[in-house]
């Protein structure tokens, strides 16, 4: 007993240092039963082991499991109630959405949501916000019941993915990618557990899909499409008016307002338009009068002795002193001393003679130019003048003077450019779309930028039958009268043409859209939906369009947001090929 005694001091640390170890052995030994793992991008997966999302290829990180606290928590998150906090600014670890009161948790959602018409799967509470997908204003709509969503399919590793439960987003929670996926109403939520997953797609390139979840390379989650969207997409029998690049789109009325969709119908009629060039005032060529001398002589005085000076018909221009005038007056002289000798004799033949030979004689001054009253004045006094005087063949401005007083001058030689501007050309050129609406006879209106009062009407005088190889505009020649000399020579002016079509369809020229390789107008059919149609556009002009094929008078055509409409399309048609094609 003495002995037992004496050892107690001794086995006592012995026996707590045993306890000790068994204790830490029995904790390094055993292993975390229960403990799980999920994706930070994609919570949804699930994993009973570390390792690696299959999706993003993510680090999977442990799930925190948070005993019932002992005290009534402050904030809790209304999707997954199980997560709570006494911060007010955490977010829950299995949706991200920021923690509300604990009281507000149990009580229904009653604040307004909000949502896009183009692209439902957009959920705020702001009135005022706008999609940030396509910049439309949101409407309201009646926030959903939290019902379980459907499942997502089943991933690569199927034993590592327990089906874990989503709900409806509450207040102020925007959701993008797969946020598509959710139901948009009651009715669609309760029905949201019945719709079948195809494939997913990527939110910017619907070509590019996958068959399971994924992310791009810009870290956005692939959007899923569902069964019944690709009904709607592709109805049975749509007609494929525009093949491989757009589809038929369907949206109800209050759609259609909300994303300011206005439609128009078409009408039969002339299509009316101006256009506008610039001209170019010319010299009337038919009104250009070249003055030549058909004798040789010496030019004794000039009366239009300057160029731009006007003259009259009739006017003298200049005196010409030539010995073969001078020679040729003497000889009618004679022939009419003869006419007066011969005219009295009792033969015929004579009297005959005698006036063919001053008949003659006359003939000869007058192709020489001379004027009738010098060989009046010839005939009255008998005596033969040194000069005569030449008078201008018609009324005009002298354009060109190429003599001088003392000059000699030869038979042929030009003196005086002699032109009429009291009509004038006008040279436009019009681009080969514009031309071919011009007509000869067609009135134009002349302007001025520097003279706004100043109008005048003219007419399409001629079309000339080439283009401009430079410019590749057709030249087009247009007559304008000009009696004040408004007009002159190489002057600019503003040149319209109003110009009628035949009649045929017309269109609001927003209606068309130009794909590069065709024109397509969206056609609202009976039943609602809008439906692509390739056209053949004629002319243009003062905002309409001639279509002379595709669209029938009476039909209703989109005319403005017709490029929202233009994208569902594209986006319906992409995805309605890649469902083909599965």
């Amino acid at each position: 007993m003495n002995t037992l005694r004496k050892r107690i001091p001794f086995l006592l640390p012995l026996l707590f240092i045993g306890l000790m170890w068994a204790g830490l052995s029995g904790c390094g030994s055993k292993e975390e039963a229960g403990k799980s793992y999920h994706c930070p991008m994609h919570p949804t997966y699930i994993s009973g082991r570390p390792g690696d999302c299959p999706i993003c290829g993510m680090r999977l990180v442990p799930i925190e499991t948070k005993t019932a606290p002992t005290v009534a928590p402050k904030y809790v998150c209304p999707m997954h109630p199980e997560i709570t906090s006494d911060q007010p600014d955490d977010r829950c670890s299995l949706c991200g959405m920021k923690l509300v009161p604990a009281g507000r948790a149990k009580q229904p959602i009653t604040e307004p949501l909000y949502t896009c018409p183009m692209h439902p799967e957009v959920l705020l509470h702001d009135p005022n916000a706008r999609c940030p997908k396509c910049g439309m204003k949101l409407t309201e709509v009646k926030p959903a019941t939290p019902t379980p969503a459907a499942v997502e399919p089943a991933l690569p590793d199927p034993g590592l993915q327990p089906p874990m439960p989503t709900a409806t987003p509450a207040a102020g929670h925007e959701h993008s990618g797969n946020a598509s996926a959710m139901p948009q109403s009651t009715g669609e939520a309760a029905r949201a557990s019945e719709r079948r997953i195809l494939f997913y797609r990527s939110p910017m390139d619907p070509a590019v899909t996958s068959p399971v979840p994924a992310q791009d390379s810009m870290g956005m989650d692939f959007i899923p499409v569902y069964a019944d969207e690709m009904a709607q997409t592709a109805p049975a029998g749509a007609p494929a008016e525009v093949p491989g690049e757009l589809a038929p789109v369907h949206l109800t009325e209050e759609s259609l307002r909300l994303a300011g969709v206005q439609i128009v119908e078409a009408t039969l009629g002339k299509l009316r338009y101006t256009t506008r060039t610039v001209g170019a005032v010319l010299a009337d060529e038919t009104r250009v009068r070249h003055v030549h001398t058909k004798i040789a002589g010496f030019v004794e005085k000039l009366y239009a002795n300057f160029t731009g000076q006007a003259v009259r018909k009739g006017d003298p221009i200049l005196s010409l002193y030539s010995p073969e005038l001078l020679s040729t007056q003497e000889e009618f002289l004679r022939a009419l001393e003869l006419h007066k000798r011969f005219r009295d004799s009792r033969i015929p033949e004579v009297r005959k003679g005698g006036d063919d030979l001053l008949a003659a004689a006359r003939r000869r001054l007058e192709l020489f130019d001379v004027p009738a009253d010098f060989i009046a004045n010839l005939t009255r006094t008998g005596k033969p003048q040194r000069t005569v005087v030449l008078n201008a063949p018609v009324s005009g401005f002298v354009t060109s003077k190429d003599i001088y007083e003392g000059h000699r001058v030869e038979p042929g030689m030009e003196l005086f450019v002699i032109t009429d501007l009291s009509h004038v050309w006008v040279e436009a050129d019009f681009y080969e779309y514009e031309a071919r609406a011009v007509r000869v006879g067609q009135e134009a209106t002349l302007t001025f930028p520097y003279d706004p009062d100043l109008e005048l009407k003219g007419r399409v005088a001629y079309i000339y039958p080439y283009l401009n190889p430079e410019s590749r505009t057709l030249k087009v020649r247009l007559d304008f009268a000009n009696p004040a000399l408004a007009l002159k020579p190489s002057m600019y002016a503003d040149v319209t043409l109003q110009i009628d079509t035949a009649e045929a369809v017309v269109v609001p020229d927003s209606a068309v859209m130009d794909t590069g390789l065709r024109q397509v107008v969206f056609v609202q059919e009976a039943d609602g939906r809008l439906l692509p149609r390739g056209v053949k556009v004629g002319l243009r002009g003062n905002g309409q369009a001639q279509i002379l094929s595709g669209v029938r008078p009476g039909e209703k055509v989109v005319v403005k947001a017709n490029f929202l409409i233009d994208s569902e399309s594209r986006l319906r048609a992409a995805i309605q090929g890649m469902s083909g094609g599965m």
